[in-house]
């Protein structure tokens, strides 16, 4: 893949795609005097007198030469772009610019987002997730020395903030990257993840009310799981409407933005709570804060198998029952090809809570849990990459 820079306002602007300066230039950002070059260490020259310059006149050319070229993407699998383990990983310990991190941040706008014949050949492989995950990592480190070395109490609910949203937040940014289409903004994510997490707790509380729990045994796991997963899916669900994707991996990504922000706020409460507790029980503040902290780790990395995944999958069967209908309806929801992928998160809801527990001193059963839901999730995003990649073929 091309990797081009240009020069605005004394300023060098790239790397960007074949596609992007493509965009650009059509949208007259760019003239054909624009001084251009084609990677880092290359010469300045004018647009014209570039090779691409032909391209950006020529956009099926251009489109042909770019789908030949696969560096940096998910490789192909039967003709389809394909998303494997190795792929999620793979770039994570590779030197990116800055400029790499923020075309991430600023994909779903007008500007930014490609039509739908250039969707696979415009999309790098994730790697910006697990650098937010080391950013509020060390967050939470600095937050954990200034609450535990220097003994300021201030500190204590900035520690349980931020212990609790680190992981759900880290894999919500995975999912953003994963939306090949680029169609959602992260603003969008970021209201999904506040009002959507907020919205579904208050959602889930009133099927509390309505439908009581008692103690965990099996069946009252199992109505957990219904009550939960629905209260999350009904939310998920407002936002497709409201947003009107046609995208599998849209859905993906929405489902996550909401089950992110139930996880993390749920989680907070939980650590505030379990602390409060073990101080009034124990009346040791020290273990108060060990109970915190044992909630905050636990949580933490449980949740990577946990809400966010789990209303990804409902928002992923949500776009698979909508089909190309253009808008959602009730009777998608109440159909065959949704209700058979949303059993999934409620049926894992369902184990993860009910009193079976295997070797509980390796967390046995959140391990395979955690191993059973990435491989459907793993599934719908090569759905979703078939999905595109039919959808390509058609218009062709």
């Amino acid at each position: 893949m091309s990797h081009w820079f240009f020069q605005k306002n004394d300023k060098t602007i790239g790397p960007l795609t074949d596609y992007e300066l493509r965009t650009l230039y059509k949208r007259k950002e760019l003239t054909d005097e624009t001084k251009v070059k084609q990677e880092e260490n290359g010469t300045w020259i004018p647009l014209k007198d570039s090779p691409i310059f032909q391209a950006l006149h020529h956009t099926t050319d251009a489109h042909t030469s770019s789908a030949k070229n696969t560096n940096h993407h998910p490789h192909e699998k039967n003709g389809a772009q394909h998303l494997g383990l190795g792929d999620v990983f793979s770039d994570i310990f590779k030197k990116h610019p800055k400029s790499d991190s923020e075309k991430v941040f600023i994909a779903g706008t007008i500007y930014t987002t490609p039509k739908e014949e250039d969707i696979a050949s415009s999309w790098t492989r994730p790697f910006l997730f697990s650098r937010v995950f080391f950013a509020l990592a060390i967050t939470y480190l600095l937050l954990l020395a200034c609450t535990y070395i220097f003994s300021n109490s201030n500190t204590i609910p900035g520690l349980m903030v931020i212990g609790s949203f680190a992981v759900p937040f880290s894999v919500l940014v995975l999912f953003f990257e994963i939306n090949a289409p680029r169609n959602i903004s992260f603003f969008d994510v970021l209201k999904m993840f506040f009002i959507g997490g907020v919205a579904a707790l208050v959602a889930t509380l009133i099927l509390y009310d309505l439908i009581p729990v008692g103690k965990l045994n099996y069946f009252n796991a199992f109505l957990v799981g219904i009550i939960e997963e629905t209260g999350k899916m009904v939310i998920v669900a407002l936002f497709i409407v409201a947003l009107k994707p046609k995208y599998i991996l849209n859905g993906l990504l929405i489902g996550a933005a909401v089950g992110a922000g139930f996880a993390s706020f749920e989680s907070l409460g939980y650590a505030f709570n379990y602390s409060i507790e073990a101080a009034a029980v124990f009346k040791n503040l020290h273990f108060a804060g060990d109970t915190m902290l044992n909630i905050i780790f636990s949580r933490g990395w449980q949740s990577i198998g946990g809400h966010v995944v789990w209303a990804a999958i409902s928002g992923a069967a949500l776009m698979i029952a909508m089909g190309s209908d253009p808008k959602l309806k009730m009777r998608h929801i109440f159909s065959g090809k949704f209700l058979s992928l949303f059993i999934i998160p409620i049926g894992l809801h369902f184990l993860w809570d009910c009193p079976w527990n295997p070797l509980p001193q390796i967390a046995f059963k959140q391990i395979l849990l955690i191993v059973v839901v990435w491989i459907v999730i793993f599934y719908l995003i090569n759905k979703g990459l078939r999905q595109i990649s039919a959808k390509k073929v058609t218009k062709a």
